[in-house]
């Protein structure tokens, strides 16, 4: 299933870049645990059964990629593949996290 999944997918891919970065040691591994929190918070979403839990988990993934990209700002990384990256999937991020919850 989370093959499928295109944040997820992006998300991985945006873990992976970061850990090829070289930042000061401890935003280094605050990076890394933030850029994790996003794929994996993606993922426990993506399994949840009612739609307030997943934009729950969604929005938990928004608030981890926001961080990553203060992290990213504070480190003056300039990579055109990372920003557009992360512009890709905050914006994703943002529509799973804001998507209406089903009338009842």
């Amino acid at each position: 299933m989370l093959q499928k999944f295109e944040a997820f997918q992006m998300a991985k891919e945006f873990f992976l870049l970061c850990k090829k970065l070289r930042t000061q040691h401890f935003l280094q591994d605050q990076l890394l645990r933030a850029s994790s929190s996003v794929a994996l918070n993606l993922a426990e979403g993506s399994g949840k059964r009612t739609a307030k839990d997943q934009r729950h988990y969604y929005s938990v993934a928004l608030g981890s990629l926001r961080e990553c990209q203060a992290i990213l700002a504070l480190e003056d990384v300039q990579s055109p593949q990372i920003i557009e990256l992360t512009n890709r999937l905050g914006a994703i991020l943002y529509r799973l996290s804001h998507k209406p919850l089903p009338k009842t």
